[in-house]
């Protein structure tokens, strides 16, 4: 039977109402920032500052729940039981918050139910013989000591990939410490490069931060494009990405630099990433704010 006008009317509003109250009573993605413990100069590795930063920034994103955890691993790591993104932006090579005690098999586990995995700037180093198999598994690719490098330069990132974490950034080019010549997973398989840019001979030259250098594969590779930030998609139906800018604290001031990070954290927590990535200002106070107490 053919419906009446005011009955047609009464469906019509409930078409566009129910999918409204559902995501109203949708449970928010928990992200969880983890900032390691202090390190480096005033200004530099300021993980602490840099994760409530972007906290901040993320405070107003529907759909997202972000906990914010300072001074390296959380103490109490039930507060990752329900998340379904993790960053990890501190030091990292044989000290990295996920190789101490059972972390490793803790946070694989997390891995296998399909949790986001970000890792940042040191954050994405481990020992060869120690986490590299996994994190090439879990965020597609880490750095190695003396096989990869980690000079101070500044890329000149000119073309995107079509990937929601790309989403509104624009050309943009900081000086930070830009790790480069990552140990992938064999022939990429599954690695999505998101910045890309070619250093110059003279950043290939070196001094690189530590060790100096110059490696002899790294020369050679001249002329060559490196990834500085990836994401991969893996098979347990999880989401990761390395990220290897981060050393200086300022820089998160760049509005391209901090929205290609703040879309991978919606991302790998598989929430949408606006069409123009996401919105934020940072102003020198909030750049100012919650530094770690160093000594000049």
């Amino acid at each position: 039977m053919p419906l009446s006008r005011r009955d047609f009317l009464a469906a019509s509003a409930a078409a566009v109402t129910l999918p409204a109250v559902a995501r109203a009573n949708e449970v928010p993605k928990k992200l969880v920032l983890i900032g390691g413990t202090m390190s480096h100069g005033p200004g530099d590795h300021e993980f602490n500052a840099g994760v409530k930063l972007l906290a901040k920034c993320l405070a107003n994103v529907d759909g997202l729940k972000v906990v914010v955890v300072n001074n390296g691993y959380p103490k109490d790591d039930g507060v990752l039981d329900d998340a379904a993104g993790i960053l990890c932006y501190a030091d990292g090579g044989a000290g990295h918050p996920f190789l101490k005690g059972k972390n490793l098999e803790r946070v694989g586990g997390l891995m296998k139910k399909g949790v986001g995995l970000m890792c940042a700037h040191y954050g994405v180093e481990v020992p060869k013989d120690v986490g590299a198999r996994e994190f090439r598994d879990w965020i597609g690719g880490c750095y190695e000591h003396e096989f990869s490098c980690n000079p101070m330069w500044s890329p000149e990132y000119k073309e995107f990939p079509k990937h929601p974490v790309c989403n509104g950034v624009k050309p943009f080019s900081i000086r930070d410490e830009w790790y480069f010549n990552m140990r992938f997973r064999d022939k990429m398989e599954g690695v999505t490069p998101i910045l890309t840019a070619t250093p110059s001979d003279q950043v290939r030259n070196g001094p690189y931060v530590y060790p100096k250098g110059p490696y002899k594969h790294i020369q050679e590779a001249k002329g060559n494009p490196e990834h500085m930030m990836w994401v991969v998609e893996r098979a347990d139906g999880g989401r990761g990405c390395g990220f290897t800018g981060g050393h200086t604290h300022k820089n998160w001031k760049d509005d391209n630099f901090r929205k290609v990070v703040l879309n991978a954290l919606l991302w790998i927590c598989k929430v949408d990433v606006p069409t123009d990535g996401v919105a934020s200002s940072v102003s020198e106070a909030d750049i100012a704010a919650n530094l770690d107490p160093k000594k000049k």
